[in-house]
């Protein structure tokens, strides 16, 4: 009788330990997870912030007067890639809405000239622009999926009583405040 009191408090404080180390475990896979789906995205959107100076000097050659254009395109493109935009999953969302717009304004500009739209080295911008719009996109859906999850397993009752305890708390989803406008890649219409 002895040994089965002392028993049973060491049981339940094995159980105890052995709850919160796979719980504190399975909350830092899903954060490594997130984290790693968010360099994902940031290694997209710097590939893409490659490409624009590219497709600016390409349409500029046709349409060197349209300045502002260029201006409001390379100041779009510099904010999706700036540090303090790509720390917060907020921040780069409104940066992308941003570069979205100037993009469309670009864009809008090449249809004008039709000898631009046959320019072998605008299409094929155009083309690796496309497919880099693909992988952000992809990309983003990974990132929130992680998102959900790990915020998921942070909320779930016993995890929401200890979870905040051991350092963890809600990440961002991101969001894009006008999702019509990044929806689909920039086309040009020919």
């Amino acid at each position: 009788m002895n040994t089965a009191a002392w028993l049973i408090p060491v049981v339940i404080v094995a159980i105890l330990a052995i709850y919160l180390w796979s719980t504190y475990n399975g909350l830092v896979t899903l954060n490594v997870r997130v984290d790693e789906a968010w360099s994902d995205i940031t290694v997209q959107l710097k590939r893409r912030a490659d490409l624009i100076p590219n497709l600016i000097e390409t349409v500029k050659g046709y349409a060197s007067h349209e300045s502002s254009v260029f201006e409001n395109v390379t100041r779009a493109r510099a904010a999706t890639v700036s540090p303090a935009n790509l720390a917060h999953p907020a921040e780069a969302a409104k940066a992308e809405g941003q570069f979205a717009g100037a993009m469309k304004s670009l864009f809008a500009v090449a249809e004008a000239y039709p000898q631009l739209q046959a320019n072998q080295n605008f299409l094929a911008l155009q083309a690796q622009l496309t497919d880099t719009e693909d992988k952000i996109m992809a990309a983003r859906r990974f990132y929130n999926g992680g998102v959900r999850e790990f915020n998921t397993k942070i909320k779930v009752f016993p995890n929401n009583i200890f979870a905040k305890n051991m350092g963890f708390t809600v990440r961002e989803f991101f969001e894009v405040a006008d999702v019509a406008a990044i929806q689909d890649a920039p086309k040009v219409q020919f």
